[in-house]
């Protein structure tokens, strides 16, 4: 905060003047993917790209048939696909995916200067092309069609496509930081918590296996509730405000269903099994399976069958208070209300672990690399999008970007939630070493054995990347959710 006050942009109401100028918000807290995105922001693979392996990897599935109020032909799209393919050939090769974000709809923009921003519940379909890049190729930035809601195409002036891909990115940023960053890690950890701290007596085994991996997300938790998603809020300053948020994040929980937070059957339902330069599946994958066998180890030597699971009235007074209080009694959305079997406690464990570790590292760690350059995300774009063609130019993007106060205020909230603090605790890790019996020592042991050998082969992978993934490397990875 000093150094943009020095410099004159905290507080500013000025616009940007030119492109080149944003790259001046800090002398020093720059990264390698900073940098990177600084210079390739505009190209349409790095824009795809991110839909896989940026901050917010959870929301693209494979396209097989067009939604109905998604009207592309052939004629628009055939010359950015493979030379004699057709719309139709790419989607049953499965090579058609879509962004589509309906959930938004609807909701009321907030007010800037007095007037409604504007919000684009839109629509983006995306090839992966025979270069196994994946390409946006039309785009449709609100849900109905209409003469004022025209498809927008590669093919178009170079500044309509942009600002088109610019306003779906708004839409994703909010969506990205109300539901999948602060509900779906942050607030899903913090009930996870609580009902820990309620129904287990601290020498119980499923205790000692989750508390470390709660580590100060209640008070995390509380900050952020006043500094950050609070009415006063800097996520209030977005085109939706705190109202539109609050409600973009009852909406999602609503919908929101146990497969959906298991990354197997996440990556199953989404179609993403075989697109390639996935590595946040392909990591996520191998973390999932590493987390479930030390949790089913752990689980397993405590309880032998699943007689011992019914009779545990603490492990099903657990479940319960996560079931009622955290998916607020949701049956219907496939979470256990009770465990019946070994497999269950399992499950649900591992999911646990994992949102609270992986999960939040894949959509916390990289905001600042991301979105600290605010043409390729931000909160809070202040003109409308374009309803009509060849009617913008590069003043026009720089018209609909925050002012220099508002963008400099993100940037800093995003180096402090990507930063590292010196008390960090890196994935199993349990420095209180809360088991006493030498079985789950070992276990902890052979965990820890595991997620080495991983890390080591993340970096050799990512030695051979124009821009590594770093953030599910497991010494990456923190221990629970605490920034």
């Amino acid at each position: 905060g000093i150094e943009l006050k020095v410099k004159g942009l905290h507080g500013s109401t000025a616009q940007w003047e030119s492109i080149e100028d944003i790259k001046k918000i800090f002398w020093c807290k720059k990264t390698t993917t900073s940098e990177y995105v600084a210079d390739h922001w505009m190209e349409d693979d790095f824009y795809g790209y991110q839909f896989l392996n940026g901050v917010n990897p959870g929301v693209i599935k494979r396209c097989s048939e067009l939604p109905k109020n998604f009207p592309v032909t052939e004629e628009m799209v055939k010359p950015f696909l493979e030379e004699g393919s057709s719309l139709q050939k790419e989607m049953e090769k499965g090579n058609m995916f879509l962004y589509d974000q309906k959930k938004m709809d609807g909701i009321p923009p907030a007010a800037y200067n007095g007037e409604p921003l504007h919000v684009t519940a839109g629509l983006c379909l995306l090839n992966v092309n025979p270069e196994n890049k994946l390409m946006p190729i039309a785009k449709q930035l609100n849900q109905q069609p209409s003469e004022k809601n025209p498809i927008f195409l590669p093919s178009d002036p170079e500044t309509d496509w942009l600002l088109a891909k610019m306003f779906i990115k708004n839409a994703d940023c909010m969506d990205h930081e109300s539901v999948h960053h602060f509900m779906r890690t942050h607030f899903l950890a913090e009930a996870f918590a609580v009902a820990t701290l309620r129904s287990f007596p601290v020498i119980h085994p499923m205790y000692k296996l989750l508390f470390p991996h709660f580590r100060h997300t209640l008070h995390i938790n509380t900050r952020g509730r006043q500094s950050l998603l609070g009415p006063d809020g800097v996520l209030s300053n977005s085109s939706l405000g705190f109202v539109g948020l609050i409600e973009l994040m009852r909406r999602d929980l609503s919908e929101m269903t146990y497969s959906s937070l298991c990354l197997p059957e996440n990556i199953a339902a989404r179609g993403l099994e075989s697109i390639p330069n996935f590595y946040y599946r392909d990591d996520g994958l191998k973390l999932w399976n590493i987390i479930q066998s030390f949790v089913k180890a752990v689980v397993e030597h405590y309880y032998p069958s699943d007689s011992e699971v019914h009779k545990d009235t603490e492990l099903q007074d657990w479940i319960s208070e996560v079931f009622t209080h955290g998916f607020l009694g949701n049956k219907a959305a496939g979470f256990p209300a009770a465990f019946h079997t070994v497999e269950e406690v399992v499950k649900f464990t591992t999911m646990v672990i994992f949102t609270t570790t992986v999960q939040h590292a894949a959509v916390n760690s990289g905001q600042y690399d991301f979105n600290s350059w605010a043409p390729n995300g931000t909160l809070r774009l202040r003109k409308p999008p374009p309803n009509t063609k060849g009617q913008s130019s590069m003043k026009t993007v720089l018209e609909t970007l925050p002012n220099v106060g508002d963008t400099v205020v993100l940037a800093g909230l995003l180096w402090l939630l990507s930063d590292r603090y010196s008390n960090y605790i890196p994935l199993g890790t349990y420095p209180e070493e809360r088991f006493d019996e030498p079985e789950p020592k070992q276990m902890i042991k052979e965990f820890q054995a595991a997620l080495s050998y991983l890390s080591e082969a993340i970096t050799t992978r990512n030695s051979h990347l124009e821009l590594p993934y770093t953030y599910l490397d497991p010494a990456e990875i923190e221990n629970s959710v605490s920034i």
